[in-house]
């Protein structure tokens, strides 16, 4: 059977039961080629031409035209001769290149802004982060400032003579992603902020398009593709952060939900009678595990908002709390213990409910692993009802605080490489 022709459209079933007069839509035909080869060279290159037609079901012909325009686009490159052991002559080997063609990621947080720039391939191009109260300088200021350090990135890439294909935020709450909108972040205090349309105005060369999601969920998505759960069907990624949201992988996919909420267990109520939280309600989760929590216990003197000397970057606030531990600061190894029971807690519902294999402890969780996992699986046992927790474990991300600025840039690879034609053909000149 001919299962393509040179054009790049292709004769199966749902093409031949098309309705007589209903003409094929070959631009969408060939897109979808398109992306079937990148993606076929991405997973299992280097591969001849000739692998790819017979992996695929495309003919050669086809192929052979699909290459030459991922060529031009600069998606895949030839590498040499491949021998495949057989008599005859050898093909050229392909592999993804986009080596040109840039992913850039960005997240805002409570106290700092991050940018991870790659390539196509995965590659770090450009990792940077810098301490900046989010929550204290409202939406306006932050923007602005992130607006910067889009600038600039997209400056440094250009140098490297890198063209970014896409921009994706992250942001600690509740995203509307068709409009790039961030519905409600209660940690940094915003409402209905339209990020998209405001980074749009950024003075960087191009359309590029700009998209937002939620932190957790773009760290979810990181740890299942290149994390140390990498390929797990079911893990529950957690942050680590001032807040706590979760991403969940149920099956191979990110769990949304009807409005793409799912996964904002940092505000799931575990002591009625507890701390306020910045949602304006009692007792959320994130009151007794968030960093703030564990800042306010442990070194007190340091608390968010409060004293001289308040430290912003994560990364610093941790470094006081491991040096304090070491002094042997009673109030640290309670502080750790503490978190550590009330993670046991929260997870054993997430237990319950998902039934992961693994919750992915990411930022300051991971950080602290070694004395928070003990802790946190012990509560976990004691309050486990259906007996998954013997099939389960916690991990410590090895990810760092750049998981959520990396899922955002892997979702930029991702779109790259589902449709090919939104990287412009590269001037042969």
């Amino acid at each position: 059977m001919d299962h393509g022709r040179g054009d790049g459209q292709t004769t199966d079933s749902m093409s031949r039961c098309r309705p007589a007069g209903v003409p094929a839509d070959q631009a969408s035909v060939r897109r979808s080629n398109l992306a079937l080869v990148l993606r076929h060279v991405s997973t299992y290159g280097p591969c001849s031409r000739s692998a790819v037609a017979v992996a695929t079901g495309l003919n050669k012909t086809t192929v052979t035209s699909l290459v030459s325009e991922l060529q031009a686009r600069g998606l895949v490159k030839e590498t040499g001769p491949q021998y495949a052991g057989s008599v005859g002559r050898p093909g050229v080997a392909l592999v993804l290149d986009g080596s040109g063609v840039g992913a850039l990621g960005m997240e805002v947080n409570v106290d700092y802004i991050a940018a991870i720039a790659t390539d196509l391939a995965g590659r770090v191009l450009i990792d940077r982060r810098i301490g900046f109260d989010a929550m204290g300088s409202g939406p306006d200021r932050s923007l602005d400032e992130m607006a910067r350090m889009v600038e600039k990135t997209v400056a440094d890439l250009d140098r490297l003579g890198v063209t970014p294909a896409g921009i994706t935020v992250a942001v600690p709450g509740l995203i509307d992603a068709v409009t790039g909108t961030v519905v409600v972040a209660p940690n940094l205090g915003w409402r209905g902020v339209a990020v998209a349309e405001r980074l749009s105005r950024a003075d960087i060369a191009g359309n590029i398009p700009i998209t937002v999601d939620n932190d957790a969920n773009l760290a979810a998505l990181a740890e299942y593709t290149s994390g140390t759960a990498a390929g797990t069907p079911d893990l529950i990624y957690l942050t680590g952060e001032v807040g706590v949201g979760g991403g969940i992988i149920s099956g191979g996919r990110l769990l949304g939900g009807a409005d793409g909420f799912a996964g904002e267990v940092g505000h799931v109520m575990v002591d009625p009678s507890g701390e306020p939280c910045r949602c304006g309600r009692v007792g959320c989760w994130e009151t007794k595990v968030g960093l703030a929590a564990l800042v306010r216990m442990a070194t007190p003197d340091h608390a968010y908002g409060m004293g001289p000397q308040v430290v912003r970057d994560p990364e610093e606030r941790l470094a006081e709390i491991e040096q304090r531990q070491a002094e042997g600061d009673p109030r640290v190894d309670a502080a750790v213990t503490e978190v550590g029971r009330w993670l046991g807690f929260g997870a054993a519902t997430l237990v319950n409910l998902f039934n992961p294999r693994v919750i992915v402890l990411g930022g300051y969780f991971a950080k602290l692993a070694d004395r928070l996992i003990p802790a946190a699986q012990e509560e976990l046992a004691r309050l486990d009802m259906t007996g998954a927790g013997d099939r389960f474990r916690f991990a410590a991300s090895d990810l760092g605080f750049g998981a959520a600025s990396r899922g955002a840039a892997g979702v930029v690879v991702e779109r790259a490489l589902s449709d090919p034609t939104a990287i412009a053909i590269r001037d042969p000149k």
